[in-house]
């Protein structure tokens, strides 16, 4: 799960990272206000969605006089803001963070996640903070300093300084950013994050360290121990159709295809997503519904494909163990007759009750293509995919 820059900064003070001062505003009037009471200028005005690239977009702004704040919040909030990570449809601004400016003297780039290839957490600083990590790692790799740390072992004092001194921090700067580090690390294993980035962790000019951007993403599969986290979930920044999944218990994911899927398993689901590929179509979603899938979630799934405009054509693609391959046809028939199918489905089974499974979807009346294995499923989504 993603939360918002100013949700993010509320975590961080609460471990006592240092942030900027600044308030959240939904309207003009807010920002304003918020301004007045920060009591300096020049403001930041930033748009708050769950997309990098902001600044390059126009979502970034300064404000130098009082005049510029009204100016500033009213061009941004209501604008769809189009970067890197939102897509060509862009992502509607509903609140802005407003912040005082800082005069800065550097800028640096820290963060923390997972490395799953080495089972450890890894830091990444890197003197080339206010860029695109992705860019720096592409032109200029010797530039990021990486230091992992086992999780069973914890993060030692010697790991915390070796990040400062790659990034040639004077000592008073070092006094302050190593308290920092291993805040930044009780705070990612205490709330189960999948990552915390700082872009830029600035120097200002009186030598204060401050968190000028702060990022955060978490485990789903650990907010239930992290309520005061699942209380910052953000529905109108995620897809209806996702939300609508997670009501009912499945794994789906939105993807700009005209193929739609539905598998039971994960590895099955990204071999089906290949297939769809290799016919000549694009995934339209991931639809993992799980082994122990029922006929009611199968239902759900079914009908949340088919409510995506993009879709041509239905991939479903089951190996029936826990999930039986009649269950999963009497999900298909009921969900059929419920929405009414519009587009030709493809429904390849193997399994536990295949048999059964095939009678079901043969004798229900309805227009549903039964493929008699995963080449037979290939060959007919890609005569969909012609037509």
């Amino acid at each position: 799960m993603k939360i918002h820059e100013h949700q993010a900064k509320e975590l961080f003070q609460k471990y006592g990272v240092p942030v900027p001062r600044g308030r959240v505003a939904f309207t003009v009037e807010e920002a304003q206000s918020v301004a007045q009471d920060l009591g300096t200028l020049p403001v930041v005005i930033k748009a708050q969605i769950h997309a990098g690239g902001r600044g390059k977009a126009g979502g970034v702004k300064l404000a130098h006089t009082a005049e510029d704040v009204a100016a500033v919040a009213g061009s941004i909030l209501g604008m769809t803001l189009v970067t890197h990570q939102t897509g060509p449809e862009g992502r509607l601004v509903r609140k802005v963070l407003v912040e005082e400016g800082l005069d800065i003297d550097k800028e640096l780039y820290l963060s923390l996640l997972p490395d799953r290839s080495t089972a450890k957490l890894v830091f990444m600083a890197s003197e080339a903070g206010g860029m695109d990590i992705e860019e720096v790692a592409s032109k200029t790799p010797e530039k990021i300093v990486k230091v992992y740390v086992d999780p069973l072992v914890g993060l030692q004092p010697f790991m915390a300084r070796k990040l400062a001194y790659g990034l040639r921090l004077e000592p008073d700067i070092l006094k302050l950013f190593l308290p920092m580090v291993h805040a930044l690390y009780r705070l990612c294993l205490d709330y189960d994050a999948s990552l915390v980035e700082i872009n830029p962790l600035v120097v200002t000019k009186d030598r204060r360290l401050l968190a000028l951007d702060a990022k955060m993403n978490f485990d789903d599969n650990a907010l239930f121990r992290h309520k005061d986290v699942l209380a910052y979930r953000d529905l109108d920044e995620e897809d209806p159709l996702e939300v609508e999944a997670s009501k009912h218990n499945l794994n789906y994911i939105k993807m700009d295809g005209n193929i739609g899927n539905m598998v039971n398993g994960a590895g099955l689901a990204m071999a089906t997503m290949d297939i769809i590929k290799l016919a000549g179509a694009e995934p339209a979603n991931f639809l993992d519904v799980g082994g122990g899938a029922s006929a009611e979630m199968v239902e759900n799934g079914f009908r949340i494909i088919l409510s995506d405009p993009n879709v041509k054509g239905v991939l479903i693609n089951i190996f029936g163990g826990i999930l039986r391959c009649d269950v999963l046809a009497q999900g298909v028939v009921e969900a059929s007759k419920k929405v009414g199918v519009k587009v030709p489905v493809v429904i390849r089974m193997e399994g536990t009750n295949v048999e059964q499974g095939r009678k079901i979807l043969q004798e229900s009346g309805l227009n549903l293509i039964v493929a008699q294995d995963l080449k037979d499923a290939a060959q007919k989504v890609a005569a969909i995919a012609k037509a």
